[in-house]
C-alpha cells in the first residue's frame, strides 16, 4: 500500500511469444544422385547415361564420353562392359566395329 491509502498496481507489458531470430544453419543442398546408372551387361540406348560421378575414376571407354560433368555416356546402342577403369560399349549393330584387343600394343 501507498502511504496514502490507495493501492497501485504497476503493470509491464512483456512479450508472450519467443522472438525469430535468424539462424546461421538451416541451409541443404539438393542430391547429386551419383554412382553407377547401367550395369555390366546391361541395354544402353544412344545417349543414356551410364554412370554419375565426382572425377573421373572411371574412365570413357569404346562408345563411350565423358561429359562436361565427368558423367559417362553411351554414344551407341549396346551392351554395357566394365574393364577395369574402362567402360566400353559391345555395340548391338553389326554394322558397327567392335573393339579389338591387340596383343602387345
Amino acid at each position: 500500500m501507498s502511504p496514502t491509502g490507495s493501492a497501485r498496481i504497476w503493470s509491464i507489458a512483456v512479450a508472450h511469444k519467443k522472438g525469430q531470430g535468424s539462424t546461421k544453419n538451416g541451409r541443404d543442398s539438393n542430391p547429386q544422385y551419383r554412382g553407377i546408372k547401367l550395369y555390366g551387361g546391361q541395354f544402353a540406348r544412344k545417349g543414356a547415361i551410364i554412370l554419375r560421378q565426382c572425377g573421373t575414376p572411371f574412365k570413357p571407354g569404346y562408345l563411350v564420353m565423358r561429359a562436361k560433368d565427368d558423367c559417362l555416356m553411351a554414344l551407341a546402342d549396346g551392351e554395357v562392359r566394365f574393364r577395369g577403369r574402362k567402360v566400353d560399349i559391345i555395340p548391338a549393330d553389326p554394322e558397327t566395329p567392335r573393339l579389338t584387343c591387340v596383343a602387345g600394343a
